[in-house]
């Protein structure tokens, strides 16, 4: 096995993989105590099977760069693949502001070639390249040197077994037409705006149950202060304060330390120092808000006035038309999707793009009366009227 730990090493292996039509890659990284992801190891693999097109790359090495990998992510000649690359391609971009490009998704691209939702790399292993992995190494601390055997063993299966799975996977699409249905899907994840979250606009990850705008105020001061702390000390923001606490301090809205130490919910680090600090002027700024600064909260799905038999017909016309085509329910067409045709809105993502082909036009002609549905035995058919 090899570990590449300089510079030059890995601009050498770079090189050759430059070369290649793609190159496998996954990481191993650590974020239980920081807010941005520790990248702890890199692993990367070309098509062949000798022992030199696979290495592992280890940024925690002394002066190693990774400035030739990201050059290989710039390089358009190089299909870069990945396995559920959210969390991985976040790391790029917030370490060396770069996405690559072009990118394949293999957990996305099975969704499309019927192995279902949120298919695991475990399961494509087996089912693919027809073979096992060893799971033992899954949960070690990566940032520890030296790596075991058994981890190089672990981490090195993530990208050579992965070579298959992309052959077999990119050929299906091929023959099946749809590529281009996984391109679609992949622009969310080669959006840089993905991997961006700005402290003002945090207070949209908070679930409340109240609309309240007043309200809303303090909930949108506390969670721009907890994101931009969390940030800049780098830990999570649960560290700072969890969810419920933070709404019960937009409910209390204490207006010093005693009042903070009445909390029943707030750390103990929180009620003190730079973060009780920091709480307190959150109140304050959301306590002097204007009302025509508070927040409104996203109702558009109160007034939605669904049809529910509409809504239960689209609901067996998805299952249909997803065992026909082989591909994932939840990746066609959501249960809000269907809620909002079946209520006479068109502007959805259901009846957009490659899904408007899959289902979408079915949809609308069910919804227009000119398609019926039908049981002839286990099987639903469609038929248009």
């Amino acid at each position: 096995m090899i570990t590449i730990t300089t510079t030059e090493g890995l601009a050498s292996f770079c090189a050759t993989a430059a070369t290649a039509p793609y190159v496998t890659v996954d990481t191993e990284f650590l974020r239980e105590r920081t807010y941005y992801s520790k990248l702890c190891l890199v692993q990367l693999a070309v098509p062949g099977d000798g022992e030199d097109t696979a290495v592992l790359v280890d940024p925690l090495a002394k002066g190693i760069s990774l400035e030739p990998l990201l050059d290989l992510f710039r390089n358009e000649n190089v299909v870069k693949v990945f396995h559920a690359a959210r969390q991985d391609l976040e790391i790029f971009y917030v370490d060396g502001g770069v996405i690559p490009s072009p990118l394949f998704d293999t957990q996305v691209a099975a969704m499309v070639a019927g192995f279902g939702e949120q298919v695991g790399y475990e399961t494509l292993v087996r089912k693919i390249a027809k073979s096992s992995l060893d799971k033992s190494s899954r949960f070690t601390d990566w940032s520890r040197r030296p790596l075991t055997d058994a981890q190089k063993t672990y981490a090195l299966a993530d990208v050579t077994h992965l070579r298959g799975i992309y052959e077999h996977l990119s050929d299906t699409l091929e023959k099946s037409g749809r590529r281009s249905w996984v391109e679609e899907e992949l622009a969310t994840l080669t959006d840089p705006d993905t991997y961006i979250v700005e402290p003002e606009h945090a207070w949209r990850r908070v679930k409340t149950r109240t609309h309240s705008g007043k309200f809303l105020a303090y909930v949108r001061e506390l969670a721009h202060f907890r994101e931009a702390y969390a940030q800049e000390k780098n830990v999570p923001r649960s560290r700072v304060m969890k969810d419920d606490a933070l709404l019960e301090i937009a409910s209390t809205k204490p207006k010093s330390i005693k009042d903070l130490g009445r909390s029943r919910l707030l750390l103990r680090d929180a009620r003190k120092g730079e973060i009780a600090e920091g709480i307190l002027e959150a109140v304050r700024k959301a306590s002097e808000a204007s009302p025509d600064d508070y927040p409104v909260a996203d109702r558009s799905r109160d007034k939605l006035q669904v049809n529910p038999a509409l809504a239960d017909l689209l609901r067996v016309l998805l299952k249909a038309k997803s065992e026909d085509l082989g591909v994932a329910q939840k990746l066609i067409a959501t249960a809000s999707d269907l809620d909002e045709i079946a209520a006479g809105i068109r502007d959805v993502p259901a009846l957009k793009g490659w899904r408007k082909t899959a289902f979408g036009q079915d949809a609308l002609a069910l919804c227009e009366g000119k398609l019926a549905i039908r049981a002839n035995g286990q099987k639903v058919e469609v038929f248009e009227i």
